[in-house]
Formats: structure tokens, sequence, C-alpha cells
């Protein structure tokens, strides 16, 4: 008699300190079909415009180029920066002692800087330009002394305030009330628990203001700031009524000799669009600077952010592929 005993079944057992194996998981970029229409849509209506631009004979480009460069117009895109310079250096001068009026404890002095900021923001910039152009109408002479007391320095207005003076003059003293607003919309946004913290710490009211609510205020005053900059620059030309030949009113003047009035105009457009776009760029780049108090890691540059997206174009070209081979193998 022979008996059989069962085999003994064997298993698979993994050991206790080795993690089962598991595949590889590939990382698949999500797809955005509609993102590539959309682009695909807008790229079409960019080149048909280009191409209404370029085709066109009535856009005269050969005409722009030939006043684009010239002499005339060198000379009164220069005035107008000149008087841009000189109407924000001023009134953001002006702004900043409006600003610390309004600021203060004081309820007279507050009342004066309110009473001025109401005032110049409510008179049309064009009002007050030939107001100060006409100056001598009301007034022949101005002189500089004591309050009804003798005088120190006499001067004549209609010698001492000339089209220029005057454009300067109300350009500052309007963009003074705009800038007095911001710069102090700007300090009121600082949280005045950190100024109690660090009275608390003893540190100095000076170093209060330039280590810890001006780098803060920056961030809120920069963008408005610039914005006002940019509307002064393009709000020169309004001194053409004075007779300055400022970018607008020489090119004003060119195509009433010419009639050529689509090229000119196109001329100055341009010249608008250069300062404007240096002036955005200045602006990128102060904002970055200041934004190092609330940010570890700084905004990138338009250089870096290029680089990363043709980065991130790469690798997502890479994973493509490595899909398609993928896909092929499979078959």
């Amino acid at each position: 008699m022979s008996t059989t005993l069962p085999t003994a079944r064997t298993f698979d057992v993994a050991a206790p300190n080795e993690p089962a194996a598991t595949p590889a998981l590939r990382v698949v970029p999500r797809r955005r079909p509609w993102r590539w229409v959309g682009t695909a849509v807008v790229l079409g209506l960019l080149a048909q415009l280009v191409n209404g631009l370029v085709t066109n004979p009535a856009w005269e480009w050969s005409t722009v180029a030939d006043y684009l460069v010239t002499k005339t117009i060198l000379t009164a895109l220069l005035t107008t920066i000149q008087l841009t310079l000189l109407g924000t250096v001023l009134g953001f001068a002006l702004g900043i002692v409006l600003a610390i009026l309004r600021l203060s404890g004081s309820a007279f002095l507050q009342a004066v800087a309110w009473t001025y900021v109401w005032a110049f923001r409510s008179i049309p910039l064009i009002v007050q330009l030939l107001f100060w152009f006409n100056i001598a109408y009301l007034y022949k002479q101005l002189s500089i002394g004591i309050p009804f007391g003798p005088e120190l320095f006499r001067f004549d207005t209609s010698n001492a305030i000339g089209a220029m003076g005057a454009a300067v003059l109300g350009l500052a003293l309007h963009q003074a009330a705009y800038a007095a607003e911001i710069i102090r919309g700007g300090i009121a946004s600082v949280d005045q628990g950190q100024l109690e913290a660090a009275a608390a710490l003893g540190i100095p009211r000076r170093r209060q203001f330039f280590k810890i609510v001006l780098p803060q205020a920056m961030r809120s005053i920069l963008p408005n700031a610039t914005n006002e900059v940019i509307s002064l620059f393009k709000g020169t030309s309004i001194v053409s009524v004075l007779a300055i030949p400022e970018l607008f009113y020489q090119v004003q003047v060119i195509y009433g000799r010419t009639s050529r009035v689509v090229p000119l105009l196109i001329v100055a457009t341009i010249w608008y669009i250069v300062l404007t776009t240096l002036l955005s760029v200045a602006q990128y780049y102060l904002e970055r600077h200041y934004a190092k108090g609330s940010s570890r890691h700084l905004p990138p540059t338009p250089l870096q952010r290029l680089r990363s997206r043709v980065a991130q174009f790469r690798m997502d070209a890479a994973a493509a592929r490595g899909e398609t081979r993928t896909s092929e193998v499979s078959r």
C-alpha cells in the first residue's frame, strides 16, 4: 500500500523589508486644445491687421520714415520730454509737501492742503494754462518779501512768465494735486501696527519712515505715480494752445503745411509709444526692486520669464516624443 503525500504548495512571499515593485509613473502634460485654437485665431487676426497696415498705401509709410527722425521732430520731442520732467519733478515735490500737510495733526494745515487738491483737481488743465499765461493781465508785477512788510525782490510778470514758464507752472501745479493724493494713499496703506511695534522697539521715527513705511508705501505709490507720469507725458500736447513747439504742436504745423495728416500723426504716435514703453519698463524694475519687502523671491524679469517658457516648451515636447515612442512600442 502506497500513500501519496500532497505536494507542498509554494507561495511567493516578498521579504518584509523589500517594497513591492510598482510600475513607473509617467507624467503626461495636460492637453489644452482650446488654448491652441484661441492662439491660432488671435494670430490670424494679428496677421490680417499687419497685412492691412503694410499693404494699404494710404498709410504712407515712406512719408513716416522721412519725418520720424528729422531735426524738427526730434527738437519737438526734446521739448515734450523737458515739459514732462519739469512737471513731474516739481509736481511730485509739491505733492510730497501737500501729502505731509494732509497727514499732519493740524486741522488748519489739513484744510489748506485739502482745499488746494480740491481746487486744482476741479479746474480743467487748459483753463489753468491759459490763466497762468495771462497772469500779467491781473498782476503786472509780483514781489517777494515779508508779508505786509518790506519787499525784497520785484519782477514783471510779463517778462518772467512766458509761454514755457506758464506751461511748466500749470503742469506742475496740476500734477501736484494728484501726486499728493497718490502719496497720501500709499503712506496710509501701511499698517499702523507696524509703526507701533517699531516705536515699542525704540526705533527712531526717521528710520521708521525710511526703513518701514517708505518701502511698503512705494508698492502702492509706484503704479499710480507711473500712470500719472505717462498721462502727463501725453497731456503735454495740451500746451499747444500756448504755441509751444512740443511734439504734437510741431506735427500739426508740418501737416498744416504739407497736408500729410495721417503720416504725421503716426510719427507722433510712434514717439509717444516709444517713450511710454520706456516708462513702463522703468516702472517694472522699480516695482521689482520694492517687492523685496514682501516676497522672498523677486518676480522674474521678462528675459528670465522667456527662458522659463522656452525650457517648459522643450520639456513638453520631450514628454510628447516619449509618449509617441511608448505608443509605437506597444503596437
